[in-house]
């Protein structure tokens, strides 16, 4: 791995305090906070999909499969960051090779098999088999060769079979809600049980990165529901939009009041460590944390949502949708900056709390702005090709009934 700084007198200045030498170079940077962001999709897009299921919420159910091939496309993408991190990227089949179930990091490769193999792939093949059946039978080659093979070559639609696959759902829904919260939750465990590091080592720590994930996950879905309908040239389903605002207006509130009752209990434990927090806080997290994570991520979209749920009736619906537009990206850029602010900022103090770091960000390389950037890119690459191959749409189902022809108009006399 290449020194973060080629010199000591470069290191000098952006070193604020006393560190220790070992402390210069930061191990975890840009692509470990892409980790935690991409499994929080994940995640999120999930239970978002599970609410349709379990809950039978009649509003959500034209982005239930869009959710279902989210957390597919997002989790086929949640390793790389970790693989790119490696220094030997040939090695990583070994943490399921040689498991250790004493390490909550080398657990993750069961878990993430479990997740993909047991959950989501299985709830997928059984919601969509009847829909791969019916392609099939009107496609031609190549699609119908590719729906028939991803049917398993199964042709069976009776009316026995159909009633097993929509119990298979909700059983397997019933399973993947908490393999969801395992999924994401290990992660804030893992930061949350380092407990030689004051700004990682909280127990609630677990929880908040699970409610900021459920948050990011219904944002995202939210999204590119509204996009998919402008690029379909299909009209939002203001109903859906609706309910997924509110949805996404309660995640919200609930993981600002964890993240305050976090903030609250650091404060009132005031430990040794609280002076150093107070100044990585004001010095080196203060745009990241208390302006783009608090103000735009949190406060600002709190604010569309919620005055846009109490006038709803008032206000046109082309306002809410680009209310709506906005609430969401403003949310994925403060989930993002949370996990910048956990991953990077639990480094950037010195382990005798009297000295503080800046990190710098390289534009290429494996540990760069444009690798991190693919990385974001390709899950939406990966859902764009899948949702051709497993059209998500209300309308693309194999029994959808299609609308009447328009009624012809009658000839008037000239």
């Amino acid at each position: 791995m290449e020194p973060l700084f080629q010199s000591l007198a470069e290191a000098q200045k952006h070193v604020d305090g006393f560190i220790y030498p070992n402390e210069i170079e930061l191990h975890w940077g840009l692509l470990i906070c892409l980790y935690p962001y991409l499994t929080g999709l994940v995640a999120g897009a999930f239970i978002l999909a599970s609410l349709n299921k379990l809950f039978n919420v009649a509003e959500l159910k034209p982005t239930y499969r869009l959710s279902m091939l989210t957390s597919l496309a997002f989790l086929l993408c949640a390793t790389l960051p970790l693989v790119a991190h490696l220094g030997h990227h040939e090695r990583f089949y070994e943490i399921l090779m040689t498991p250790n179930p004493t390490s909550a990091m080398a657990m993750f490769g069961f878990v993430y098999a479990w997740y993909l193999m047991a959950v989501l792939l299985l709830e997928i093949w059984f919601d969509y088999r009847k829909d791969l059946i019916l392609w099939a039978r009107r496609e031609r080659f190549p699609m119908k060769l590719i729906h028939r093979a991803l049917a398993l070559f199964s042709s069976d639609l009776s009316e026995k079979a159909l009633r097993f696959d929509d119990k298979a759902v909700k059983r397997i829904t019933m399973i993947g809600v908490p393999s969801a919260f395992l999924l994401h939750g290990y992660v804030g465990f893992i930061f949350g049980s380092v407990k030689a590091n004051p700004w990682w080592s909280s127990v609630i720590m677990p929880v908040v990165f699970l409610f900021s994930a459920i948050v990011s996950g219904i944002a995202l879905v939210f999204l590119l529901y509204m996009i998919t309908c402008l690029l379909r040239h299909q009209s939002i389903d203001m109903k859906c939009a609706d309910k997924l605002a509110d949805l996404l207006l309660y995640a919200m509130l609930v993981d600002f009041a964890l993240e305050i009752l976090d903030f609250v209990h650091r404060v009132y434990e005031a430990e040794e460590s609280i002076d150093i927090l107070a100044q990585l806080l004001m010095q080196k997290l203060f745009v990241s944390l208390i302006v783009v994570q608090l103000l735009l991520g949190m406060m600002l979209p709190l604010a569309l949502l919620g005055i846009t749920r109490i006038k709803r009736r008032t206000t046109p619906e082309e306002m809410r949708r680009l209310v709506y537009v906005a609430s969401t990206v403003l949310v994925q850029v403060g989930i993002f900056s949370m996990r910048w602010n956990v991953v990077v900022g639990g480094q950037l103090f010195s382990k005798s709390l009297r000295g503080l770091m800046t990190y710098k960000t390289d534009l290429l390389g494996l540990e760069g702005l444009l690798t991190a950037m693919a990385i974001l890119i390709l899950p939406l690459v990966i859902l764009y090709v899948l949702a051709k191959i497993l059209p998500p749409w209300p309308e693309s189902r194999a029994d959808a009934v299609p609308p009447a022809p328009p009624a012809p108009v009658p000839a008037t006399a000239s």
